[in-house]
């Protein structure tokens, strides 16, 4: 039999036509399948925008807080957060926010219809976060990216709204910075008394500092900052420090550098990925170190205490990998105890030494609890008539016995000052 008629016979054999016909039938919806499967990929490749933010990045939570008041507020699966909240009378307040849960929500900005997902990655962790991996994944059409931007604007925008008038402290968490304790009332500047002078001077240098910077750059000169308070603990370093951050408008970054598991190389890492405006604090620095100058049996007792070098820390303010646009305060109760390549010129640019009070300082405390300058000038003299030296920590905890006395009988009980206080 020739091949045609061997065709011819198939065609005309009933079971043969209806499994063609079936074969065509799967072809063609493959072929629709995947036709439609690459016009959707072309679809969204060429008329959709996608962005996606990953729970490690700055502007998540405000993308989430800002969806939850501005976008997807008619949605009925959510999660809660809770918050606490400081009142202006001290008192804490519970906040509960509701946030779109993990899963799919649609909310309409600006025209347009947005779909929003949120995905969480229960296998995988965020290691420095300890939570498991999220991200929220935006999409809508169009290929304009400014859509994205206004929201990610806006949403920060709301964010520093919820903070105005606050001072937010951070600490070191693993590579990062994480936000510590409750955001606090701005402290006004003239609330720490100093010395008459001290306080200005430095806010002067710092906004001198702050508003000039194309001055280092015309010059060549590193665009950061260092200072250094000494004296006498109680006397108001930290407190000066809280009140100036609060009139620069600046936030504080506290680090330990007596951290167990602190290298170098970490050290230089959160240096260099502070937030911005933002006061970098190191306290107690005659702690972290031992001078060069010391006995090989004072070094000894350091050992083990931590990891990072000294070297390392002197590289970090003003070595070639250290970052720019910074201001740096660090405190010690012992000058004499610090190294003096620590305290030099470039990574310690200034020194001021906040002491015990004089007679000036025990005056304006006093005025600052009792109206009555008369007795400001007596209790002045007692105090120091006693020749002992007196700290701002101990007249204001004398000053917090007596809170209800009147001024006459805080007078007759100056001298115990040095045991209440």
């Amino acid at each position: 039999m020739i091949l045609s008629e061997y065709i011819a016979s198939l065609t005309q054999n009933p079971y043969f036509g209806a499994g063609f016909g079936l074969f065509g039938v799967g072809a063609g919806a493959a072929i629709l399948r995947k036709g439609f499967q690459t016009s959707m990929i072309l679809f969204r490749r060429h008329c959709m925008i996608t962005l996606e933010v990953p729970c490690r990045d700055k502007s998540y939570q405000w993308l989430l807080q800002w969806i939850t008041q501005k976008g997807a507020k008619k949605t009925q699966h959510l999660s809660v957060e809770t918050s606490f909240l400081q009142k202006d009378t001290g008192q804490i307040k519970t906040k509960y926010d509701f946030i779109p849960s993990v899963g799919q929500h649609f909310f309409r900005y600006g025209g347009s219809w947005i779909k929003v997902e949120r995905v969480r990655e229960q296998q995988t962790l965020d290691l420095h976060m300890g939570v498991p991996w999220e991200t929220v994944t935006l999409t809508s059409f169009g290929r304009d990216k400014q859509i994205y931007y206004d929201i990610l604007e806006e949403a920060r925008t709301m964010a520093l709204k919820q903070h105005e008038g606050m001072t937010l402290m951070y600490t070191a968490m693993g590579a990062d910075w994480r936000q510590f304790g409750h955001p606090r009332r701005r402290r006004p500047l003239h609330s720490v008394v100093l010395k008459e002078g001290l306080g200005d001077r430095i806010l002067q240098d710092c906004l001198d500092f702050i508003d000039n910077p194309q001055w280092y750059i015309d010059r060549g000169i590193p665009y950061r900052r260092g200072y250094l308070l000494y004296g006498p603990p109680g006397c108001g370093k930290s407190s000066f420090i809280m009140a100036l951050a609060g009139e620069l408008e600046y936030n504080i970054c506290v680090l330990n550098l007596s951290e167990r598991g602190l290298t170098d190389d970490r050290l230089n890492h959160l240096l260099s990925v502070a937030p911005e405006q933002s006061i970098i604090l190191l306290e107690d620095i005659d702690a972290a170190f031992v001078s060069r100058a010391d006995t090989p049996a004072q070094k000894a007792a350091y050992d083990g205490l931590n990891r990072v070098t000294f070297s390392g820390l002197l590289n970090c303010l003003d070595g070639v990998a250290s970052t720019e646009a910074r201001i740096v305060f660090m405190t010690t109760n012992y000058l004499e105890r610090l190294d003096p390549a620590l305290i030099r010129p470039g990574r310690v640019d200034m020194k001021e030494y906040v002491g015990y009070c004089d007679q000036a300082q025990i005056e304006l405390m006093f005025l600052r609890f009792y109206k009555s300058p008369d007795h400001a000038k007596i209790f002045s003299e007692k105090v120091l008539a006693q020749k002992k030296v007196v700290s701002p920590a101990q007249i204001q905890g004398y000053f917090m016995f007596h809170k209800h006395s009147p001024p006459e009988e805080v007078l007759k009980d100056v001298e115990n000052i040095w045991t209440l206080g």
